[in-house]
């Protein structure tokens, strides 16, 4: 097997550098990680959340944002030391070796593509209820191609489109507490003060009990999902250590108060039993509180969210396929950027992997013909097949981490500018309550598809990784053993 490449030394705290572009700036950074996990997840799901734990949903978010949050302290703490395109993808290759970066890389590479095809999908769902006159197959076509489009060009285009939509959701969630707020105390017009009423009635503030608090964290940690890719995207800054790391101090807290504030407005506002799976708390909230047109509100927001999703996720798995190339773990021919491929100009107008982005969106494009023409069969499976991947790419991160934090400490201490809490207690808490989550989905009728395709899918790339490993040691020890093939 391949030894991992070394740490960088002290001299030389960050890994090598890479002909990307270095077109983000800090605002962008920081409001990829505002506004990267805000979705519809959020907005929407939160619904089926709070159905199944009542007014305990809030506890649920917690304990499930608290796990995110950890998660991000330490892929935080490693990508500041050691900046990288592959994020965790090249931490878990230097922890643990080749093995584990080809396969946390491909694995995460073929969520990010399967979930754009979600999103894309229910984004011209949305747009095709306005517009009904044109099909919803034309506005996913046409969602790609823009997104497609921007993302070739300039990376601070994509960017630009993060900040501004990002901006547009941490806006709308900021409004929605303040009138939400308001309306806890009777301070808006027609309004009385709620009080403790909703979070005490109807069974109380546990009606289903820690089980019910239980489902409701199966429910919603996938909702912060998505928080890794300011990691991949620090990269591209000027100066990624020092932007990274104020990118996830930023970012976990503010999402924590967004999403725990948003579930304690909704659940002290109205009583839990109003609100069902499927359908968006906020509207209801919005509806009770005398908001005009409510429902279209939201469903502006949730399109704007959904086409966020989208750009950000072709963009993290663009980058995340470039890095893997880069180490010999996808086809070389995906290293050419533009502005004159590797070692070319790497300015803001060049430095963009055109073919690694071109990639992404064929395969992009192949599963969202699948969920058009097979939602409720070939896309189901391939969805199922990466339910609790994102899981398994944190529980690797905590490896890495437990590996790498030892590692630098002795060989390169200056470079660990962000450092993970209470190291090592803390990991090995996260790493227990990431077992401990997919052990619940495996009890869990409804989820426990997802783990069981999601470990057949894992399986797969891990004997994939090993057996290329294991070609390539022997082709070492006798060269003759390829090309005699």
């Amino acid at each position: 097997m391949h030894e991992a490449p070394p740490t960088p030394s002290p001299a030389s705290p960050t890994a090598p550098a890479e002909p990307l572009s270095h077109g983000l700036k800090q605002r962008h950074l920081t409001m990829l990680g505002l506004g990267g996990v805000i979705g519809a997840g959020l907005f929407v799901g939160s619904g089926a959340g709070i159905a199944v734990a009542g007014p305990a949903i809030v506890v649920s978010y917690l304990i499930a944002g608290a796990l995110a949050m950890l998660v991000m302290r330490m892929l935080g703490e490693m990508s500041a030391a050691m900046p990288a395109s592959g994020s965790f993808s090249v931490h878990a290759e230097r922890a643990l070796g080749r093995w584990a970066g080809f396969s946390v890389g491909w694995l995460y590479w073929f969520l990010l593509v399967v979930v754009l095809a979600v999103e894309a999908t229910a984004a011209a769902q949305i747009a095709h209820g306005w517009v009904p006159g044109v099909e919803p197959w034309s506005w996913v076509l046409l969602f790609m191609v823009v997104f497609t489009v921007a993302n070739l060009t300039a990376v601070k285009n994509f960017g630009e489109f993060e900040f501004w939509f990002a901006s547009l959701k941490v806006g709308a969630i900021v409004v929605f507490l303040v009138l939400g707020g308001l309306a806890v105390f009777g301070l808006l017009p027609d309004t009385d003060p709620v009080g403790m009423t909703n979070l005490t009635g109807q069974g109380g503030f546990l009606p289903n009990g820690w089980s019910g608090v239980v489902s409701g964290v199966l429910t919603v940690v996938f909702a912060f999902g998505g928080l890794e890719v300011v990691t991949i995207a620090a990269a591209e800054t000027d100066d990624p250590a020092r932007a990274v790391g104020r990118a996830v101090r930023n970012a976990v807290v503010r999402i924590l108060f967004f999403y725990v504030g948003s579930m304690l407005v909704i659940v002290t506002v109205l009583p839990w039993t109003a609100q069902q799976a499927g359908l968006s708390p906020y509207v209801k909230v919005l509806d009770a509180i005398g908001v005009p047109s409510a429902g279209q509100i939201m469903n502006i927001v949730v399109f704007v969210a959904l086409l966020s999703a989208l750009n950000a996720n072709l963009y993290g798995s663009s980058r995340m396929i470039f890095s893997l190339a880069e180490r010999g773990e996808a086809p070389r021919g995906l290293l050419k950027v533009s502005g004159g491929g590797p070692g070319g100009s790497t300015g803001q107008v060049g430095g963009v992997p055109r073919r690694a982005v071109l990639a992404s969106v064929a395969f992009g494009f192949v599963s969202v013909l699948l969920n058009l023409l097979w939602p409720d069969t070939v896309f189901l499976y391939m969805l199922n097949s990466v339910g609790a991947v994102l899981l398994f790419v944190w529980a690797l991160i905590a490896a890495s981490q437990l590996r790498l934090r030892a590692r630098l400490e002795q060989e390169a201490p200056d470079a660990l500018a962000l450092r993970m809490w209470w190291f090592p207690y803390l990991t090995w808490v996260t790493l227990a309550g990431l077992l401990g989550v997919l052990l619940l989905m495996l009890t869990d009728d409804a989820a426990r598809p997802q783990v069981l395709w999601s470990a057949g899918a894992t399986a797969l790339v891990l004997l994939v990784a090993v057996a290329r490993e294991w070609r390539e040691s022997r082709a070492r020890r006798d060269p003759s053993a390829l090309t005699d093939r």
